[in-house]
């Protein structure tokens, strides 16, 4: 039985691996799992510096909203990336050529995630770039 749930855990998608009981992302979990700091989490969901420090404006639903769309796209590509970090690395260097050389992070920045997401469903089924 224990060893199920372990199974089920791993398996979670990884936003709900980064709730707290509130169903809020954990600022402080997301920048420890990626070995970040809460001021380079920030730069990486294109918010301000500042915001991930305020407890008021990190529970925001501005904030909230892109801290998940990040992980939400991490979490789609951590499979075949190689992991969590790997993904992660993916989502802040990778060009997209379908959308111009554009890094995923930095169409998320733009408030672009669905496209990011619809491109990833697009080459899941096999679709070109």
């Amino acid at each position: 039985m224990g060893q199920a749930l372990k199974i089920a855990l791993e398996n979670e998608p990884l936003v709900l691996s980064y709730m707290d009981r509130a169903g809020k992302i954990a600022i402080e979990q997301v920048a420890d799992g990626f070995g970040m700091s809460k001021s380079q989490l920030a730069e990486t969901a294109g918010l301000a510096r500042e915001t991930l420090y305020r407890v008021a404006r990190s529970r925001t639903a501005k904030t909230q909203g892109r801290l998940r769309e990040m992980l939400e796209i991490i979490s789609r590509v951590a499979d075949w990336a190689g992991g969590k970090e790997q993904a992660m690395a993916w989502y802040r260097a990778q060009p997209l050529p379908a959308f111009g050389g554009r890094t995923a992070e930095a169409l998320v920045k733009d408030g672009k995630a669905s496209a990011v997401r619809d491109y990833l469903d697009h080459m899941a089924v096999g679709g070109f770039a």
